[in-house]
C-alpha cells in the first residue's frame, strides 16, 4: 500500500474512532501534502510524503523547544503527540548490525 493510500485510511480510521487529536494530526500531513501537490503540479510519491513528513517533524521539534523555554507544557504535550503520530509513517532506521552483514 502506498504512503499516500496508507494516511488516508488511518484519517478514516481516526474519524471512526472519535480520535480527534489523532485526526487533527493526519489532517495536517495531507493539506501539507495536498498543497505540495498544488504548487508543483505533481502527483506525490512516497519519497516526496517522506520529505515532507521530515520537515513537519523538524517543525515539531522545534516548536517542542521553544514551549518548554515557555513552560507552556501543554503545547509541548500536543506537538510530542503530533511527532509520535508523524513519526508512525516514516521507515524503521537501520541497525548497525544490518548495514554490517548486507555489506
Amino acid at each position: 500500500m502506498a504512503l499516500k493510500e496508507k494516511i488516508t485510511v488511518d484519517m478514516q480510521d481516526a474519524m471512526r474512532s472519535k480520535d480527534s487529536e489523532k485526526l487533527n494530526a493526519i489532517r495536517l500531513l495531507q493539506s501539507s501534502i495536498k498543497q505540495k501537490e498544488v504548487d508543483d503540479r505533481v502527483e506525490i510519491d512516497d519519497t516526496m510524503i517522506l520529505n515532507i513528513i521530515e520537515k513537519m517533524l523538524k517543525q515539531r521539534r522545534d516548536s517542542i523547544e521553544a514551549f518548554k523555554k515557555a513552560n507552556r507544557n501543554d503545547l509541548v504535550e500536543k506537538e510530542e503527540f503530533e511527532v509520535r503520530v508523524l513519526q508512525a509513517y516514516m521507515p524503521e532506521p537501520t541497525r548497525q548490525a544490518e548495514i554490517s552483514y548486507a555489506v
